[in-house]
């Protein structure tokens, strides 16, 4: 995993004792965030946060690891590496029957925007229908891939066969023919459709019925010890959303993602338009969305799950950090 750290720097001991006693720093409060992976958008908006300085502007040192997966972070928040994570908003109902004592906090995606289902440009396979009895690629089983797999078994009544490649393999074993189609993410999905790789059959991000996706998750003592540090800590990183949806900071939001992601800009800016711009701007959940991922998460097979009512809070209403 890869770990970045930033923290206030003080004068030295021998410059401090000139100054007023007013003037000497205070130790910032300490958060340790966890995202899933590098490419991908909750990565972007935490970065963003950091080079706008949001998390010092809300008193906060934070620390961020950028982990190798999903069940990784998981992982860490349940071994108390981590005090906040973001996961599928469905994991943590699978953690508490685990006895993983964590809650969403604030929502971060409503859909699987920039996720598409995808085949060759020269396929004969011209709808979902004409997918039956075919493999369609997805990364492993349980993943968000395999959820939208089988959402399209379900959704479009045909039967296929989820084949798992890992996310390196899904693009080389499409284009060798080794499967007929594939589901993928963004940024990738636009890389190979801008350079003609790949044509869509499903737009996921607009057929999907809208539902909590993804969440923002913190652990049960960081939320009864250290409220105002969660608190802080969503509004820097919503702070961090709404520096890369503000129209007027477009050129930087693209050269972000295209530096992070090591895309380029034309690709940078489909995952601004295509992604991070639809993200929750204000973290609220509802009932239902959170339901629905509940649903979802069943029906790949996960099952103890703790009811919706146990899985968040609506404690935290972020307000973003101005950068």
């Amino acid at each position: 995993m890869l770990k970045t750290s930033r923290r206030a720097m003080l004068a030295g001991v021998a410059a401090s004792t000139t100054l007023p006693r007013f003037a000497i720093a205070q130790p910032k409060e300490k958060i340790r965030i966890g995202v899933p992976t590098k490419t991908y958008w909750p990565t972007i908006v935490c970065e963003t946060a950091l080079r706008q300085k949001l998390f010092e502007k809300e008193g906060l040192d934070c620390e961020l690891t950028i982990y190798r997966g999903g069940a990784e972070g998981f992982e860490a928040i349940a071994a108390g590496a981590a005090d906040l994570i973001l996961n599928s908003s469905s994991s943590v109902a699978a953690g508490i029957k685990k006895g993983v004592n964590v809650k969403c906090v604030a929502n971060g995606s409503n859909g699987y925007y920039g996720w598409y289902l995808v085949v060759k440009p020269d396929s004969k396979v011209m709808k979902v229908e004409d997918l039956a009895g075919k493999k369609v690629g997805i990364t492993s089983a349980g993943s968000g891939s395999d959820i939208l797999a089988l959402w399209t078994v379900n959704a479009k009544k045909v039967q296929f066969t989820r084949v798992p490649l890992g996310g390196g393999g899904l693009v080389p074993n499409l284009l060798s023919g080794n499967i007929d189609a594939t589901v993928l993410y963004s940024p990738l999905t636009y890389k190979v459709m801008q350079g003609k790789e790949a044509r869509p059959i499903i737009d996921f991000g607009a057929e999907v019925p809208p539902h909590s996706t993804a969440s923002w998750i913190a652990t049960d003592k960081i939320i009864k010890d250290r409220p105002a540090v969660v608190q802080k800590a969503l509004n820097a990183i919503y702070g961090g959303v709404a520096f890369l949806d503000a129209d007027k900071n477009r050129d930087a939001a693209v050269k972000i993602i295209a530096e992070i992601d090591e895309i380029p800009d034309s690709i940078a800016a489909a995952e601004l338009d295509g992604n991070i711009k639809k993200l929750s701007r204000d973290g609220l959940f509802t009932k239902d969305w959170m339901q629905l991922a509940l649903d979802m998460a069943a029906m790949i097979g996960m099952k103890d799950l703790a009811p919706v009512e146990q899985i968040y809070v609506e404690t935290f209403k972020p307000v973003p950090t101005k950068a």
